[in-house]
């Protein structure tokens, strides 16, 4: 992607005085896999920065897990499996728990539901087939909800900056509840120079249904869930629900954190925290070169710049008969080392019985993916046939590197072409 940046200034812009406008740059962003942080590592962000969250230890052990619980000293007490996916409530472990979150108000049994979570894998509707590891498993306080509302603060192209949004309608779809109920939404644009105002918090509060004092601590908890937006380079802080308890408090009971990837350099011990044990090893391989992949299920690799045109390609090969295998996004800024890299994914999986490269070449230049497709093919001694279909900057010069390298390379005049010929490839195998 690009992302054209424009200086602020000029006549009327804005009430405040800004340097002289300076000339515009085009600033290329490569694309990154997003972070993903377990349930306990955003609360913790949240309590770093005075947000009101259930009291909460961190185990990984069924004796830390049971200290834990000890040391809480809680009327009840809730013990969640750790994973990203979600739906663990009604997963089941391979130990043959049912449930990866369980309520008690006995201490005593937490070190033994911990037992059955701890090493053993949960399948719930989100994690593969065989389940993911439970490594980690929080213990916090359980409180009771009386009421449920929705908080999110996001950026907001329409208003070029970030914005606040909420409902009354909490514990459920957001979605559903704007197709439904429209008039129970509610937004505050926030003026990024002077961030949330006091009567911008205090109306979303009251919107929200929070009375008395309630109020003032929700838009006090709102106030300062901006000041983590800001402080971690968030693109998206959300709380479903943002509840209110039978003793008068105001908590976040669960949330979800988007980090805007670009920061990392400023970020470095948020994206210290990032959970790559989850993920696809595919897909955590091509992060490491800026390469977008995602596994299908299919056994023609596409190879592709662009998320658009990536999922044209796949589409097309489906129409022609065939299935794709992955989802490989170049993106711009592309260098041979990406190519090859790129090349030694597809080639790694198993499934794959031809590869389909298409590459429009508007910021990436085509003789750069030519040079890195010929180095991949010998030095990978590539087995399975390869259909390449090049158009844009540099394609002359490209076409001749591929024509001369003396491999076994079938070329394409267009999409449809390339993919009912990677298609062909498959069947006479």
């Amino acid at each position: 992607p690009i992302c054209l940046i424009i200086p602020t200034g000029g006549a009327g812009s804005h009430s405040r005085e800004l340097p002289p406008p300076t000339p515009w740059r085009l600033t290329r962003v490569s694309p990154r896999r997003w972070l993903n942080l377990q349930e306990f590592q955003s609360k913790k962000l949240m309590r770093e920065c005075g947000v009101s969250v259930q009291r909460f230890f961190v185990a990984d052990t069924p004796a830390e897990a049971l200290e834990a619980a000890k040391r809480l000293n809680a009327k009840e007490i809730v013990l969640k499996a750790q994973i990203l996916a979600g739906g663990r409530g009604k997963g089941l472990f391979d130990s043959g728990l049912k449930g990866g979150v369980h309520l008690t108000k006995d201490p005593a049994v937490v070190g033994d539901l911990a037992s059955k979570m701890l090493g053993f894998h949960l399948t719930t509707k989100q994690t593969p087939k065989e389940g993911v590891k439970v490594k980690t498993v929080m213990v916090a306080e359980a409180l009771d909800i009386s009421r449920e509302t929705y908080f999110a603060i996001l950026m907001d192209r329409s208003c070029n900056g970030p914005v606040m949004v909420g409902s009354p309608q909490g514990g459920m779809d957001i979605e559903e509840v704007a197709d439904r109920t429209p008039e129970l939404i509610f937004k505050e644009t926030i003026d990024i120079f002077e961030g949330v105002r006091d009567d911008q918090a205090q109306r979303m509060a009251a919107n929200l249904g929070f009375r008395g004092p309630l109020e003032k601590q929700a838009a006090e908890q709102m106030k300062k869930l901006y000041e983590l937006f800001v402080k971690v380079d968030a693109t998206q802080v959300e709380v479903n629900p943002l509840g209110e308890t039978p003793e008068g408090q105001v908590v976040c009971f669960d949330a979800k954190i988007n980090f805007d990837d670009n920061a990392e350099f400023r970020q470095k011990t948020v994206f210290a925290m990032d959970e790559t044990d989850e993920s696809d090893p595919m897909e955590t391989e091509a992060a490491k070169y800026d390469l977008k992949y995602i596994g299908l299920d299919g056994n023609i690799a596409c190879f592709v710049n662009g998320a658009g045109l990536a999922m044209a390609t796949c589409d097309i090969i489906d129409l022609h008969g065939g299935k794709p295998a992955n989802f490989l996004d170049l993106g711009g800024g592309v260098k041979e080392n990406q190519v090859y890299a790129a090349f030694k994914l597809l080639t790694g999986d198993p499934k794959v019985e031809a590869i389909l490269v298409n590459i429009f070449g508007g910021i990436v230049n085509c003789a750069i993916i030519a040079n890195g497709i010929t180095k991949a093919c010998r030095e990978l001694e590539l087995k399975v046939p390869l259909v390449v279909r090049l158009e844009g900057t540099n394609v002359k010069e490209a076409k001749r590197i591929l024509a001369e390298s003396g491999l076994s390379i079938t070329a394409a005049n267009d999409l449809d072409d390339a993919a009912q010929k990677a298609v062909a490839a498959i069947t006479k195998k």
